[in-house]
């Protein structure tokens, strides 16, 4: 029988960690003036526009290269595999994320051909909700509902890995302020 958290402790998924004050509010400020220069893109999936815009490096989501990581995002990439305990290079993919007010990520499960997921949220704050996943193949079910959810502080990281990557889809409600997110994934 799964043990219920202790007071003070968040009910996540088996696998997600997460922490506060990731970067400083330096490192976040020169992360932006950086991120200001980066050229946006609107993000399709399943032939649907998404209302938040992208810019991936290295390798995307078909295989493709999409460009080499661009030179800030290699210390944060540095800190981050120190965080999860792999190599830097093993984040062979990045994806910066622009959300305007009311942009929502739907439901979803990061792509298979990656294995960890990293996220640092810059700007303001936002909610990941949790599910158990799904596949498109099983039966239909009553509907689902979420079954954790934590608020990502602004200049926060977390770091999605086994259950929580496999067994689980997560989703952002719409945003209340404008934000970025900086995602690092591994291949598998």
């Amino acid at each position: 029988m799964p043990v219920s958290p202790g007071l003070f402790e968040r009910d996540l998924p088996p696998g997600f960690r997460y922490r506060e004050d990731f970067v400083t509010d330096a490192e976040e400020r020169g992360l932006l003036d950086a991120i200001a220069d980066v050229a946006f893109a609107d993000f399709e999936m399943r032939g649907v526009v998404a209302r938040r815009r992208v810019a991936f490096f290295g390798q995307s989501y078909d295989r493709i290269a999409a460009g080499p990581l661009p030179g800030f995002l290699l210390p944060l990439r540095a800190t981050v595999a120190h965080w999860a305990g792999v190599d830097s290079d093993a984040f062979a993919m990045a994806l910066i994320n622009e959300y305007r007010p009311g942009t929502p990520i739907g439901w979803h499960r990061d792509a298979p051909q990656y294995d960890i997921v990293a996220g640092l949220s810059l700007l303001s704050a936002c909610r990941m909700t949790f599910r158990p996943y799904r596949a498109a193949s099983a039966p239909p079910s009553p509907r689902r509902s979420a079954t954790h959810d934590i608020v990502l502080e602004r200049r926060s990281a977390y770091l999605m890995t086994g259950e929580a990557r496999q067994a689980y889809e997560h989703h952002i409600p719409p945003v209340a302020q404008f934000r970025y997110s900086v995602t690092f994934r591994t291949l598998r």
